[in-house]
């Protein structure tokens, strides 16, 4: 360590010259690196110039202080983080259902956002490409974690309703807000995305209905080979082949087409030769901080996440909401804090393609891996989970892409077009309000 402090501070001082300036070269080809005097003058020099050994000590905890302060004190939402430790110990002293699901949903809300804040900051050291798909599974980790919790738990209902739900809140108020905010902000022009990349995206997400809607088709059509098992066994298959295109769509991005934000890369050089100001964005936290919190925040989500879906049922029973409206409104509102903040940011700052790539890459991924992972997981649990959602929220499902597809066909956006796709969001949490569910969440009929 020695030797290195000897090293870096001979370079140093070389570069700046001053050893020239004060002769002291001679000194240094006389005299050995490595005589103990040396190794005391260099040590000396050292800690002149940078302060005292046990300044590393505090600059640790200086860097430990800064970083806590950027993550957690930086942000208004986070004042809600001390509603996850009051849901435990109400969920400890009183055991009241209907308070736990609250408090653990507050509880969830910051550490969501933070979590995807955690994922931005890494993306910085991962290039645009990896650090979208980073973006889109680190948001997504909020409700993979609560559907693998309520998979452990039998509510395979749960599960099904809470991602049919992420992949409408994204499509529908997420995108929405971002076109609607970025349309005021810019609302004397349209703002314009990557045709092509939201096509292959609408694309992915009509295959993920196809999958959904020959389940819940053979069911009520009464057309099985096998009653109670041809449809199990088509959704475990279509489950596989649609991770299998998933990953072919990674490889696409990753290999194939390693840059889906071209026009946006052209458009802000386009800016910067036109002599226009672009906001060069650096990382607030390093690489190493942002995979620590990333961690730290993961763990405290799971934790809450085992809370917040043992009080469903008492909550849906306490508060006389249904289990569909609180599993397809309520839960996806709470996971996706991260992209429908950072969806809104980047439309704001004219970077819809980004915008796009968060609000509809989380759907696609949701779609296309989530569902079929849970599927899959469920099948290694001996648990039925299938790609049956029932007629009803499949239906909902089909008119959402096609009417998200014709949204995005143009490549542009404005105001009204957000304010429509926020408008559809509401009929459709409305139509939930009011939808009884035939299944209750531990798979059992309620009606014969």
């Amino acid at each position: 360590m020695d030797y290195k402090l000897q090293v870096a501070g001979i370079e140093s001082q070389l570069e700046m010259g001053s050893l020239a300036e004060n002769g002291s070269v001679n000194e240094f080809e006389d005299e050995s690196l490595f005589t103990p005097e040396s190794t005391w003058k260099m040590q000396a020099n050292h800690i002149s110039e940078y302060g005292s050994v046990s300044g590393g000590s505090k600059n640790w905890r200086s860097n430990i202080y800064r970083s806590v302060k950027i993550v957690v004190f930086s942000n208004k939402l986070n004042l809600l983080m001390p509603f996850g430790p009051l849901a435990i110990l109400v969920h400890i002293s009183t055991g009241h259902n209907g308070w736990v699901f609250f408090l653990s949903l507050l509880g969830i809300t910051p550490l969501a956002e933070r979590l995807g804040y955690a994922t931005e900051q890494l993306a910085f050291f991962t290039g645009p490409t990896v650090g979208g798909l980073l973006n889109a599974t680190f948001g997504n980790a909020t409700e993979l974690i609560i559907a693998i919790y309520a998979l452990r738990h039998r509510m395979i209902r749960v599960v099904q309703l809470s991602l049919l739900g992420s992949i409408l809140s994204n499509m529908l108020l997420v995108l929405g807000c971002a076109f609607f905010c970025g349309g005021l902000v810019f609302y004397r022009k349209e703002q314009v995305f990557n045709k092509a990349t939201a096509v292959v995206s609408s694309g992915l997400l009509l295959m993920a209905v196809m999958g959904l809607l020959f389940p819940a088709v053979l069911h009520y059509t009464h057309t099985e080979v096998h009653y109670g098992k041809s449809e199990l066994a088509l959704s475990r298959f279509s489950s596989c082949v649609m991770l299998v295109v998933y990953a072919a769509y990674i490889f696409f991005q990753l290999k194939g087409h390693t840059d889906p934000y071209v026009p946006l890369s052209e458009e802000v050089s386009q800016n910067v030769e036109g002599g226009d100001e672009v906001d060069e964005e650096t990382p607030e936290i390093c690489k190493s901080e942002s995979v620590i919190w990333l961690a730290i925040m993961t763990v405290w989500i799971s934790i809450l996440s085992e809370y917040l879906v043992d009080a469903i049922e008492g909550a849906s029973k306490a508060w006389n909401i249904p289990i569909s409206f609180i599993g397809v409104i309520l839960l996806p509102i709470v996971g996706n804090a991260a992209e429908h903040a950072s969806a809104i940011m980047f439309a704001m700052k004219d970077k819809l393609d980004i915008s796009l790539g968060v609000a509809i890459g989380s759907s696609t991924q949701i779609s296309m891996f989530a569902i079929p992972f849970c599927v899959v997981v469920g099948w290694i649990m001996g648990q039925p989970m299938d790609l049956n959602f029932q007629l009803f929220e499949t239906a909902t499902l089909f008119i959402t892409v096609i009417v998200v597809a014709f949204f995005i066909q143009e490549g542009t956006s404005n105001y009204f077009k957000g304010l429509m796709l926020i408008l559809c969001y509401v009929i459709v949490a409305a139509s939930f309000f009011v939808h009884e569910d035939p299944i209750s969440p531990d798979g059992d009929n309620q009606k014969p």
